[in-house]
């Protein structure tokens, strides 16, 4: 298991290079940033000439890459072009999105697993089509229509809700972001979970427990619903990051000052630092989250064994 951990952190070194440098390049082909910062009026050439020294930006684009990566190392993620140290904004950012995204993972698990359990064990029956069905209209529907649409009716017109998070976005009102935040991924959870489960109900291991009279909540809990929940651990703990990154929608109808939040600023504004600097702490979480999952496999199956 140890080396299998190294090996894997190894694995994920030229990965978090490749991606952050593509995104740095991503970022600063998108124009001169110094641009944005002069507004509407072009910057006079001394202006401009000390912007660009300030932020690197007259230097080889290699060179602004090695000098960002040598810079995280040490903790500094750089300033912001508003004058904010990167990693401040981090510190208010992300532990708001962190606090959405496990609303969000909640949701999938308990209900996404449990439908997918209970329709996967009634495979064709009525309650097993209408959540199919469901579903299905779930996934076809942009998540900023069902995120409008929960703000309208939950917040406006019912009054259940605030239609938008406070500045210090307490867990309370995060519910319903949450839930419009994995609406789509949830969707999924239920479908892949309800495969998994019809799936291995048919298998042998199932039958030989069930021939043997074992209890049907053992036979479901202890057999058939540990098996089938790999693949559906696979995609939730992938799904993390992609939680994470994808809240931009979410936290601009909610008005949610998170991550997405800070990443629509920083593109609005073209502040290469603010986008690079979130981006990079994404991957790293992404990263992670994978590592976990394949940690978790050997958990839910005991016949997997890492060398």
């Amino acid at each position: 298991m140890g080396r299998y951990v190294i090996r894997r952190l190894l694995q994920m070194i030229p990965v978090f290079i490749g991606t952050t440098l593509l995104i740095f390049l991503m970022v600063n082909v998108m124009g001169d940033p110094t641009a944005a910062l002069c507004g509407d009026k072009a910057c006079d050439p001394a202006t401009q000439a000390a912007l660009r020294e300030q932020f690197n930006l007259d230097k080889p684009l290699v060179q602004q890459y090695l000098i960002y990566l040598g810079n995280i190392f040490q903790g500094d993620f750089g300033t912001a072009f508003n004058g904010d140290s990167v990693a401040d904004l981090m510190l208010r950012a992300y532990p708001v999105t962190i606090k959405l995204t496990f609303v969000a993972i909640v949701f999938e698990i308990v209900i996404g697993i449990g439908l997918g359990v209970i329709t996967g064990l009634r495979r064709g029956k009525p309650i097993d089509t209408g959540v199919l069905v469901l579903t299905l209209v779930v996934i076809s529907v942009p998540t900023f229509v069902t995120g409008l649409v929960a703000q309208l009716l939950f917040g406006m017109q019912w009054g259940i809700v605030k239609p938008s998070v406070a500045y210090e976005a307490p867990l309370a009102e995060l519910i319903l972001p949450g839930l419009v935040l994995a609406s789509v991924s949830l969707a999924y959870v239920t479908r892949l979970t309800r495969t998994s489960v019809a799936e291995n109900a048919r298998s042998d291991y199932v039958r030989t427990a069930v021939a043997k009279g074992l209890p049907r909540r053992r036979i479901i809990w202890r057999h058939l619903l540990r098996n089938s929940l790999i693949p559906v651990v696979t995609f939730i703990g992938t799904d993390i990051g992609a939680l994470m990154g994808g809240a931009i929608v979410t936290e601009r109808i909610f008005n949610i000052r998170g991550v997405g939040y800070q990443l629509y600023q920083g593109i609005l504004h073209q502040s290469s630092p603010t986008v690079v600097g979130f981006v990079t702490v994404l991957v790293i979480v992404f990263l992670l989250a994978n590592l976990i999952v394949d940690l978790l496999y050997a958990v839910l199956d005991p016949r997997i064994r890492y060398a």
